[in-house]
């Protein structure tokens, strides 16, 4: 048999035939049904405009297909004692999985007022796309869904998250033609080279071509078939064709193709679980080919619908002022024969439910796609076992993310028998210098190893690939099936994600209203070479604008940490792998970092989020003249190589330093979780009294997240402005005017009678800033006495 053909034998008996045709005709009309009807669910009596939603809202033109897929899926789950989840991936998708999860009844379980007779039928057509009702995509909301179907490009990376170390778990994944053609998915199909079938499970990928999007065909559906084929193969798959209309045809040749792609992927992995088998092996793939809109309206005022663009969305769009498409809707409703599929009661009848499994079974049901409810936590290590001495702040310098790296070591070792932990990181492992995590577990790996290669390994938990769609998809996939994770990555780069982080916001924040959406493990990023130290590689890789993209999402998903040293760090991460439904955005440096806190202190500071330093002001117990604030590693160390300077030149200057590690503190606590109270505030950054505030990104934030604050006019805010280069470490400071040298400068501006005394100090500082660029022009490297300077009290 040819890879790309389907079988040809008849794989169902003609009373499996009948069931699961009943089944998909259910769907098919619940979906519809849901588009179109706010009563008379069952068509009990004639249609009449009043039956119909004002507002027609929803997209029809895929749900057939999805119905189909969702049917058949469910007889081989049933012939084949399958665990499987079913990932959505064309858009606006909701209908189709709403109707199958109220079939089966994992959805009526779930949101009691949908019973699954005529009233909870009647409720569940009115609810969809309704105001207070529920979305038109696949949302948290829909049971077994753990795919936003909203955006587009996400799914197959998704699938295969939530794949890995699931080793009895199948993941089919439906893949619409339009969203073929978006980057994300199109990377997404390498992902074959990094499953493992020996502890991962399977991905089905299975790419719906019904020929078109919104409103133009699709490129892979009108490209020859064979050329198809051939990309996929490329890709390593092996490709399995159903298409036609006619139902009783597809239907035997869906039942009989299933059939074949379980008995492979079971032969792959017992293959290579027993160790017949150690090369990467082809897994399959299923294009459907059918009419976009399949058994819906033919043709609609005289120009053909099914099989175009017309049916993507509504196919009759004005069935309350047009009596032709309200005739056209009830003959279309009635095509389904709702009289065969429910009884008298509106329940599904025995024919449709038949091959329908049960239990955990059910794909609305399987615990993978709730993964909270599966989630163990984490062995975590003590970060105090990790965390470099510290006799005195800034006398020790270590490089914050190797010593992480050895902290992860270690969750890696401790989370090997349960394997529920994974890196994910673009290729950046070790440049992030996290790379001691390969001594407990290699780079996953199921292509060719050279000689030269290092740490590939067969079944390794870290996952890198060059792409962070990717990255971010694999690890969204695998904490909504129950799992923990974290992505490093370049912080300029790490924008690339901006839409899917976006996306992962909105459906934690969404779960969190749904009461058996049980808490998953937090995302957590870890966005390192940052913008400071990206002096070597210009302006392309400096920029700090991920966490302005964060702080403008849900305060409840939201939190962002900036810690200056290396046990912050440590203490940081700690919290955040142990935490739920968050995004933690962690930015830290990776080059030789002072120490200014032990693992003590570290872990007092972090838990306050904010705090005064005061080892490192000046007249400690006096009213500060001026706060020196600063959040981040680089803004930190100026700010205190500014105090020594003001110690020095302006010694009865009363100097306050506060520092700032969770920058959600910063906001009201009416506005965020994790906010001061105005008094708190008050009591750091004081009421009245100058703040220059060092901040490791675009200032305008801090501006944003204070500016209700009492001494908000006050503040004045020192960061990145976006003046960047490839030059040395301290220019990229002086060109945007964070430097300690600017800092004395903006304290001798601000503070009142400053001016009047100190312009030889103002004149001293200025003149630095020039000496420092003439000195990196001729040698090439900072100033020494920036290169050298260390901390003193």
């Amino acid at each position: 048999m040819s890879t790309a053909e389907a079988p040809a034998r008849t794989a169902l008996t003609g009373r499996e035939l009948s069931q699961v045709d009943c089944q998909w005709r259910a769907a098919n009309y619940l979906a519809a049904g849901q588009i179109y009807l706010m009563d008379n669910p069952l068509l009990r009596e004639p249609l009449v405009p009043g039956h119909v939603k004002p507002r027609l809202l929803g997209h029809w033109g895929t749900s057939p297909g999805l119905t189909f897929v969702y049917a058949h899926l469910n007889r081989a789950i049933v012939a084949h004692d399958l665990d499987a989840i079913f990932v959505t991936g064309p858009g606006h998708g909701g209908p189709a999985l709403l109707a199958h999860t109220w079939l089966e009844g994992s959805y009526p379980e779930l949101t009691p007022d949908v019973t699954r007779d005529a009233v909870g039928m009647r409720t569940l057509f009115r609810e969809f796309s309704f105001p207070g009702g529920v979305p038109s995509h696949v949302a948290p909301v829909v049971p077994g869904s753990i795919h936003e179907g909203g955006e587009l490009g996400y799914s197959l990376a998704h699938a295969f998250g939530a794949a890995f170390d699931n080793p009895d778990l199948l993941v089919a994944c439906v893949i619409g033609d339009g969203e073929a053609e978006t980057g994300p998915l199109a990377a997404s199909w390498h992902a074959n080279k990094f499953l493992d079938p020996v502890h991962d499970g399977a991905v089905l990928p299975v790419l719906h071509l019904n020929g078109y999007k919104i409103a133009n065909p699709t490129v892979l559906s009108r490209i020859p078939r064979e050329e198809l084929d051939e990309l996929l193969r490329g890709y390593g798959y092996r490709p399995y064709h159903v298409e036609g209309s006619d139902p009783e045809a597809m239907h035997q040749a869906m039942a009989a193709t299933l059939d074949d792609v379980v008995a492979g992927i079971r032969d792959i992995q017992a293959a290579a679980r027993s160790g017949a088998a150690t090369g990467r092996p082809r897994w399959p793939v299923i294009l459907l080919r059918s009419p976009k809109g399949w058994t819906g309206p033919a043709e609609v005022d005289g120009v053909p619908v099914e099989g175009t663009w017309r049916a993507h969305q509504v196919p009759l769009p004005a069935v309350r002022e047009n009596p032709d498409h309200l005739v056209a809707l009830e003959r279309w409703l009635r095509s389904y024969r709702p009289e065969e599929l429910f009884d008298a009661d509106g329940r599904p009848a025995p024919e449709v439910t038949a091959l329908i499994p049960s239990g955990g079974r059910r794909m609305g049901a399987n615990p993978h796609a709730n993964g909270g409810a599966l989630l163990r936590p984490l062995d975590l290590p003590d970060p105090r076992d990790h965390a470099p001495r510290v006799a005195e702040p800034g006398t020790t310098v270590h490089e914050p993310t190797r010593v992480l790296g050895r902290y992860l070591r270690e969750v890696a070792e401790r989370s090997a028998g349960r394997r529920n932990f994974r890196l994910f990181g673009p290729d950046e492992t070790a440049s992030n210098r996290l790379d001691a995590v390969y001594q407990a577990t290699g780079k996953g790996w199921q292509a060719a190893i050279e000689p030269v290669d290092e740490h590939l390994s067969r079944d390794g938990r870290v996952l890198e690939v060059l792409s962070e769609h990717l990255c971010q998809g694999w690890l969204e996939g695998y904490l909504l099936s129950g799992r923990h994770g974290l992505f490093s990555c370049y912080e300029a780069f790490v924008h690339i994600v901006d839409s899917m982080v976006n996306q992962h916001i909105k459906w934690l924040r969404s779960s969190r209203d749904i009461p058996w959406r049980r808490p998953v493990a937090s995302l957590n990023y870890l966005l390192t070479s940052h913008v400071w130290r990206q002096d070597h590689n210009g302006f392309s890789h400096q920029d700090p604008g991920f966490i302005d993209h964060v702080a403008n999402k849900s305060s409840e998903v939201v939190r962002v940490y900036v810690p200056p040293d290396t046990n912050t760090l440590l203490t940081v991460a700690d919290h955040c792998l142990r935490s739920r439904d968050y995004v933690n955005v962690i930015v830290a440096g990776k080059n030789d970092s002072p120490d200014w806190l032990d693992a003590e202190q570290a872990a007092l500071h972090c838990a306050r989020g904010a705090g005064i330093w005061e080892w490192a002001g000046t007249h400690p117990g006096h009213e500060p003249d001026v706060v020196l604030a600063c959040a981040g590693d680089a803004p930190t160390l100026e700010v205190l190589a500014a105090v020594t300077l003001l110690r020095e030149h302006l010694p009865e200057l009363a100097v306050r330093v506060v520092n700032v590690v969770d920058l959600m503190r910063l906001q009201p606590d009416t506005e965020h979780p994790h906010g001061m109270t105005d008094r708190e505030f008050d009591a750091l950054f004081t009421r009245d009294r100058p703040v220059i505030f060092a901040y490791h990104g675009y200032p305008w934030l801090i501006h944003r997240l204070a500016y209700r604050r009492a001494n908000h006019a006050g503040l004045h805010v020192r960061g990145y402005t976006e003046r960047g280069t490839t030059t040395t470490p301290f220019d990229m400071l002086v060109l945007n005017d964070m430097d300690r040298f600017q800092l004395v400068i903006d304290v001798i501006d601000r503070v009142p009678g400053l001016l009047r005394t100190a312009g030889t100090t103002r004149q001293a500082m200025a003149d630095a800033r020039a000496r420092h660029r003439r000195w990196i022009r001729e040698h090439g490297e900072d100033l020494p006495e920036v290169r050298e300077w260390r901390w003193t009290r």
